[in-house]
């Protein structure tokens, strides 16, 4: 299979090279439905069958007869998963949001899980919102391990209408956007 320059395999390897240049924080965009998550999961499980050490989380979709009908919360060490949100008005959630009700059970215990990581191969976050770069709130701890790694490489998703106060926040970052990607 031929892999993209920006593809997940291609990438992973950039990233775990022994070159010095590698990047350090590359910022993953795209709109609503681009793919985002599933590329990530895609680089997870290429980092998995090279044996690679993970940290971070990934939230991925869940479905029910081709709806989606919540989110999850999933640790990339421990593969331990949790319920993140529920579309509004399906269920009961804490903090809501245009289309979702978030369990601020589950955001306490990412953020437990992201105080843990000290050291990876690899630290994936999907996603930083509105709620972290806007608000203060939501998965927050993980944007101290974004500003602080200097030892291990960083992939967060950012969604494109939060990508300028991204890039603000962290300029040395390389950005792929996934729009761009799959017009090639």
């Amino acid at each position: 299979m031929q892999l993209s320059k920006n593809s997940p395999g291609a990438l992973l390897a950039s990233l775990i090279s022994p070159n010095q240049n590698k990047p350090k924080l590359l910022l993953v965009t795209g709109p609503r439905g681009s793919g985002k998550t599933l590329w990530c999961m895609d680089l997870v499980g290429r980092a998995h069958a090279r044996g690679l050490n993970l940290g971070g989380l990934i939230s991925p979709s869940i479905f029910l007869n081709d709806r989606k009908i919540g989110i999850g919360l999933k640790d990339l060490h421990s593969g331990e998963q949790h319920r993140l949100a529920y579309r509004k008005g399906d269920e009961d959630g804490d903090i809501q949001t245009q289309d979702w009700q978030m369990v601020a059970e589950t955001l306490e215990w990412g953020n437990s899980v992201l105080e843990q990581v000290k050291t990876c191969d690899l630290f994936i976050l999907d996603e930083v919102g509105p709620f972290e770069l806007e608000h203060g709130i939501g998965l927050v701890a993980g944007l101290d391990i974004i500003a602080n790694a200097k030892d291990f490489p960083c992939v967060v998703v950012i969604r494109p209408s939060l990508m300028e106060k991204a890039l603000a926040r962290w300029h040395w970052a390389d950005m792929l956007d996934l729009a761009s990607e799959s017009n090639r």
